[in-house]
């Protein structure tokens, strides 16, 4: 297989932080990641950068911000992840910005990572363009990252709150151009279909006959196709940078 995939080794790692622009964006594969790591006693905190209070048209911004918070809560709940911190920059108008950079690297120096996931900042992937919100999401994480592990940035959060620089080992992309593959066969992947559906009332707003075990299982099989391992029929596709 010429463009096989190796599996991200992940045995070493005890603390993830997963990082994207809205409610629901864990759920399109990251969130079949998250429920692997949660059964293996790995802690995986969830830190969103907006309400998504924007993402439905049919509903005024701060009664979707709040229900798509109990949404997410619940996708959270099925896939054994606990800690979830909800941001409040404009959902639709998210910059990667020093503003979105501090925020982001108070909450890795709080959290203390060894790996953070977050969305890839590609303006074009497999499924066209890119969101706008996802980029900036992504492209302040890589940044942030960085941010949290150098002490004379952002000095406030050191000397005024008492967080200390820390440096995450890895920095892992999902949603386009794989390096590697994670895992996530049986279980971890009825998690994340039951984490996705969890979305009840934001889908059904978005319209359509929404399936998501067919995206999800469509999605993760294409990707297993790229590993060398017969026994894996669902993955993962993640950029890894070693931090």
């Amino acid at each position: 297989m010429t463009d096989a995939l190796d599996l991200f080794d992940d045995s070493g790692i005890r603390r993830v932080l997963c990082i994207v622009a809205h409610p629901d964006d864990m759920e399109y594969g990251g969130s079949a990641a998250a429920a692997r790591w949660s059964a293996r006693g790995v802690e995986v905190s969830y830190l969103l950068l907006t309400a998504g209070e924007a993402g439905m048209r049919n509903v005024k911004p701060l009664e979707a911000a709040a229900l798509r918070a109990e949404e997410q809560r619940a996708a959270c709940a099925e896939v054994g992840v606990d800690e979830l911190e909800i941001l409040r920059f404009p959902d639709g108008m998210l910059q990667p910005d020093l503003a979105l950079r501090e925020a982001i690297a108070r909450r890795i120096r709080q959290t203390r990572p060894h790996m953070v996931l977050t969305q890839t900042w590609s303006l074009e992937v497999s499924w066209g363009l890119n969101h706008a919100d996802h980029r900036a999401a992504g492209l302040a994480a890589a940044d942030a990252v960085r941010d949290a592990d150098n002490p004379w940035v952002f000095r406030r959060l050191a000397e005024d709150e008492g967080l200390e620089a820390w440096g995450a080992d890895w920095l892992l992309t999902f949603g386009d151009a794989p390096t590697h593959l994670i895992d996530v066969t049986g279980e971890p992947l009825e998690r994340a279909v039951a984490s996705l559906e969890a979305h009840k009332q934001y889908l059904a707003a978005l319209g359509g006959d929404f399936d998501a075990r067919g995206m999800l299982e469509g999605m993760t099989s294409a990707a297993a196709q790229r590993s060398s391992d017969p026994a894996v029929t669902q993955a993962l596709g993640v950029a890894a940078h070693r931090m």
